[in-house]
């Protein structure tokens, strides 16, 4: 009597984006992907995240502050900054005295991750609604312009990136007035300073 051999099953499959966006992301940034599908972007090592709503972020894109790349993914926008920097916010928080203020203003750091958007040029593959796209793309190279603390001896951006205190500060102001806005029914109030 012979043996029934049961048929094996293949693992799933991974969708070819899912396989483009990784290799890209490898290949040409250099960055460290883990997971999928969705293909995740591990922080921490090239590049932190200053996460904040939306609504705020839309309000610190329209600020004469420097960024580097920013994707948005549902109600969430996500700035990218300097390795280091997620460990510096409560501190640069409190110190700009937003210290205790609820402002759903949160980084991303080391061991973190974030869903990988299309990368730039490469077909999105009917980017569902809600999916995690890039506002301002990043380009071969660009965390060395990426926001951060000016180190002793140096002025702010001179070295390497834009200054990540400016851009905290922005943040937390726009998040502010953002909270604020949404607490009277979604009609923003000019802020009244005496």
């Amino acid at each position: 009597m012979a043996a029934t051999v049961l048929p094996t099953v293949p693992p799933p499959r991974v969708a070819p984006e899912e396989d483009a966006y990784a290799a890209w992301y490898g290949r040409v940034l250099g960055w460290t992907v883990t997971g999928g599908p969705p293909v995740q972007l591990v922080t921490g090592i090239g590049f932190d995240v200053l996460e904040l709503p939306s609504d705020a972020g839309t309000g610190l894109l329209r600020r004469p502050v420097a960024t580097g790349p920013v994707a948005v993914m549902g109600r969430r926008m996500r700035f990218l900054v300097a390795p280091g920097s997620a460990e510096e916010l409560d501190g640069l928080l409190e110190w700009l005295e937003w210290g205790g203020v609820a402002l759903d203003l949160a980084a991303l750091g080391a061991g973190g991750r974030i869903t990988a958007p299309a990368p730039p040029g490469l077909p999105p593959g009917g980017t569902p609604r809600g999916a995690a796209v890039w506002l301002r793309p990043p380009e071969q190279g660009c965390e060395a312009l990426l926001p951060t603390l000016p180190g002793p001896g140096r002025a702010a951006g001179a070295a390497r990136g834009p200054d990540l205190v400016r851009l905290v500060a922005a943040a937390a102001t726009e998040c502010h007035r953002a909270r604020l806005g949404r607490r009277t029914n979604g009609v923003r109030q000019p802020l009244a300073f005496s």
